[in-house]
């Protein structure tokens, strides 16, 4: 387990300093120019056939602006990478194009079948590097994790979830869905990881500390975790950095297939002419070469991107406070109670507590108990003195708990108690997948 003594989470304005040293190369102005001219072409095709509803729907995501963060553009990519592959199969070309019956329809079929080529050679970069910065970060996370059963419990939970969601994909592919029915639940799942990944690290206090305790989960990693969410967090450099590009990249290749998709539906009545055929293939070129340069570029910003710094590089130590604390005076003779109120079982009673005026190496009692509905009570945690404690159970019933602080033997001392208490909901699947966020953008 790597030390992360003195380390914090990597900050929006260190981000700023170490993405300077990594200026990306400004996109070809065919970008622009092909996609315009694409987008004038399918304009042309919908004059004389007006766009089903179908084709309606896709003229105005075409139209919309991209999504702001990277990740969700790299996944907008590859459906319409996807989308596109599935219109070159030349089972899916329009029945009359099938035959083949000209020369100019061969020369059509060979573009298609280069095009293929290209995009099928596009798509598999893009896998790869979703694939490896995924297990690239979460490997790199469990370097901070201990190297014992609580790393392997971790693992097995990311496996089986993951399992979990292929089976999700594949039973819907089965069932018949469509290439955007599956990247709809591609991107619910992603989404999926983030809220238990925000819920994780939102968490504060003692269900950090109840964490650190199952699973030994550093504070300054859910610290990271939580923040990594937020859309004016530490990656919203990253967006204004890298997105612009992105975005103009995700343009093209919706323009892209919203030509094929409007050309195959006329193809009988309005063919494309040799220059729009020229356009498309050349479109195509300059889309899957720089869309291939922004991955690579990008992937060789995350692989040397830090997850955490010195505080004395970020200055993030600075005004820190460990609040959340409540602070009390139990006078002599008195006992102290809080009261929760269990709804599921499986959720989890923490507390910490200590004496912090004590000069005196002072104690007092501590106990829990659990009442039933029938008023019934039971001891769950057997009364004792202590200096300070950190502890936590899994309720077994639901209904109310109480812990108590215990005074009343002493005459003269009272006691100032700092304590915190929490009862936590059912935790599902924690740390499930923080490889998943480095993706964010």
């Amino acid at each position: 387990m790597a030390s992360m003594d003195g380390l914090v989470p990597i900050t929006r304005a260190f981000l700023a300093s170490y993405y300077d040293k990594y200026p990306f190369t400004p996109l070809s102005d065919d970008v622009s120019r092909f996609t315009t001219e694409i987008r004038s072409v399918a304009s042309d095709l919908c004059k004389d056939f007006p766009p089903t509803e179908g084709e309606s729907l896709l003229i105005d995501e075409a139209d919309c602006q991209p999504p702001h963060k990277i990740d969700e553009n790299m996944w907008k990519n590859r459906e319409q990478i996807e989308e596109i592959l599935f219109l070159l199969e030349s089972s899916h070309w329009p029945e009359a194009f099938q035959q083949q019956s000209t020369s100019e329809d061969a020369e059509l079929a060979s573009l298609f079948g280069r095009l293929r080529d290209k995009f099928q050679n596009t798509l598999k970069v893009l896998e790869f590097f979703q694939s490896r910065n995924a297990e690239y970060v979460f490997n790199t996370v469990m370097t901070y994790m201990p190297q014992d059963f609580r790393g392997t419990l971790i693992r097995q939970q990311r496996e089986r979830s993951e399992r979990n969601k292929q089976a999700e994909v594949d039973a819907l592919v089965s069932a018949g869905g469509s290439i955007r029915d599956r990247y709809a639940m591609l991107w619910n799942q992603q989404m999926e990881r983030r809220r238990q990944l925000a819920q994780l690290g939102s968490a504060t206090g003692v269900y950090k500390t109840l964490v650190k305790y199952l699973v030994g989960v550093p504070e300054v990693l859910l610290d990271f975790i939580q923040k990594i969410n937020d859309d004016q967090g530490p990656m919203e450099e990253q967006r204004h950095r890298y997105g612009p590009p992105l975005y103009s990249l995700t343009t093209m290749v919706l323009t892209i297939r919203l030509l094929l998709s409007l050309s195959f539906r006329r193809f009988e009545d309005r063919k494309l002419q040799k220059h729009q055929i020229s356009v498309l293939e050349e479109a195509a070129d300059v889309y899957t070469s720089e869309f291939e340069r922004f991955i690579k570029f990008i992937g060789e910003v995350f692989t040397n991107s830090p997850f955490f710094i010195t505080a004395e590089v970020s200055g993030a130590l600075e005004g820190r406070k460990n609040d959340d604390y409540k602070e009390l005076t139990i006078p002599a003779g008195k006992t102290y109670e809080v009261s929760l109120s269990v709804e599921s079982i499986n959720s989890y009673i923490a507390w910490d507590f200590a004496l912090p005026q004590s000069k005196m190496n002072l104690d007092i009692g501590f106990s829990v108990e659990y009442t039933d509905s029938l008023g019934k009570t039971t001891l769950i945690l057997p009364y004792r003195r202590y200096e300070s404690d950190q502890g936590n159970f899994c309720t077994i019933m639901a209904g109310n708990y109480k812990l108590i602080w215990d005074n009343s033997y002493s005459t003269f001392f009272r006691k100032v108690l700092r304590y915190k208490v929490d009862c936590i909901p059912p935790v599902v699947d924690p740390v499930n997948s923080a490889a998943t966020e480095a993706e964010e953008g």
